[in-house]
């Protein structure tokens, strides 16, 4: 017999949660967009089913709503639309049935097997297959009162509403869009600016664990870029469709703009990183000077990332930028090994990223770049 079988169910405690007081009163902070969304959207529409178009038992709608604007968080506007009309087809589609097959106890089995059938070939999972599944269950169990009118068609009419006044509050209450790709740059530059610190410790001490460590990072970077992609497309369409967020639009747009040259700034840095691991494996010494580069890479992709952050013109991180393509071509020796001019010229590659990122032009990149 297992010890816990001797323990007495009186004594058996839930897992203490590891958020204190304080922690849930800042988590409870942060949802207030959410709280006003969800207030706004569900008030609405029980008042438009039920007062002004005279539905009974309007639960659909603010149901519905709900759906909307939980299971619809950070999701394109296309696919919020979807699933508006989604939520209302299957209430809809869900009705029918119930008035084909009658309510009763069977058909409450049937209706959410079915429904959970569905949601798996649709690929829907999580919340939104809970709220189908109960929804389901409020079709099947909910007998609808009498001289309600067809209840497939106001059912139906309920949940259109319902997640139409979702989208609406999404739209009305919209995320903080600057806020929202900020934190999502920030978090990636950081990760690149410590991949670029990485690679120049490692030229100073020699170390080739420590610049294949800085290659897995920057491998692993991967991910938080798509991610980054992700939400640049979301935020850019809730700065064009939310009057709320219409002065956001320049500034997402610079974020947006940089993100193809972060990606081949994140590319370089993987090829900067294999090269030094390369050349240290070889016993290959690294040019004197060299790490300095680096170095100068890393606070750039700092100053840059504040930069962008607070709209400022950036030649502070462009002359950094500069100054490392500079130190890496004067630390070349005069007999090269494929590893240092490969380190030299991803280092030039890389500053030129940045700047292409910060606004400047071909021009000004090969102006600002030619050494000769």
């Amino acid at each position: 017999m297992s010890p816990s079988r001797d323990v007495p169910l009186w004594r058996i405690r839930l897992p203490r949660s590891e958020l204190t007081w304080s922690d849930r009163l800042r988590m409870l902070r942060k949802r207030w967009r959410l709280l006003l969304r969800l207030g706004g959207a569900t008030a609405a529409a029980y008042f438009v089913s039920t007062h002004l178009l005279g539905h009974a038992q309007a639960f659909f709608a603010p149901i519905s709503a709900v759906i909307v604007i939980i299971a619809g968080a950070g999701l394109r506007v296309r696919t919020l639309f979807e699933l508006v009309l989604g939520v209302a087809l299957g209430v809809l589609v869900g009705e029918l049935l119930i008035l084909a097959i009658g309510r009763g106890t069977w058909q409450i089995a049937l209706v959410v097997v079915l429904t959970v059938i569905a949601c798996t070939l649709l690929g829907i999972k999580g919340l939104a297959m809970t709220q189908a599944a109960n929804s389901s269950v409020l079709l099947a169990a909910v007998i609808p009162a009498a001289n309600a009118g067809n209840p497939a068609v106001t059912r139906f009419a309920d949940a259109l509403i319902g997640g139409c006044a979702g989208l609406a509050m999404i739209l009305l209450v919209p995320r903080n869009a600057v806020r929202d790709i900020d934190i999502e740059v920030q978090s990636l530059l950081r990760r690149l600016g410590g991949v670029l610190g990485q690679i120049a410790e490692a030229m100073r001490q020699q170390d080739n664990d420590l610049a294949e460590q800085a290659l897995a990072e920057a491998r692993a970077m991967q991910p938080g870029l798509q991610a980054l992609e992700s939400t640049a497309a979301s935020v850019s369409e809730i700065t064009r469709m939310s009057p709320m967020r219409w002065k956001q639009r320049e500034h997402v747009g610079m974020y947006v703009g940089a993100i193809r040259d972060f990606d081949n700034a994140i590319r370089d840095a993987r090829v900067l990183a294999r090269r030094t691991a390369a050349m240290l494996r070889h016993h290959e010494q690294a040019p004197a000077g060299m790490d300095l580069a680096v170095e100068s890479l890393s606070k750039a992709v700092g100053i840059f990332a504040d930069d962008l952050s607070e709209r400022d013109d950036f030649e502070q991180a462009r002359r950094q930028l500069v100054d490392a393509a500079r130190i890496a071509v004067m630390a070349l020796p005069g007999a090269m090994t494929m590893n240092t001019a490969a380190i030299a010229a991803q280092v030039r590659s890389l500053a030129a990223d940045l700047l292409y990122a910060s606004g400047a032009t071909r021009d000004e990149i090969d102006e600002r770049l030619d050494f000769d």
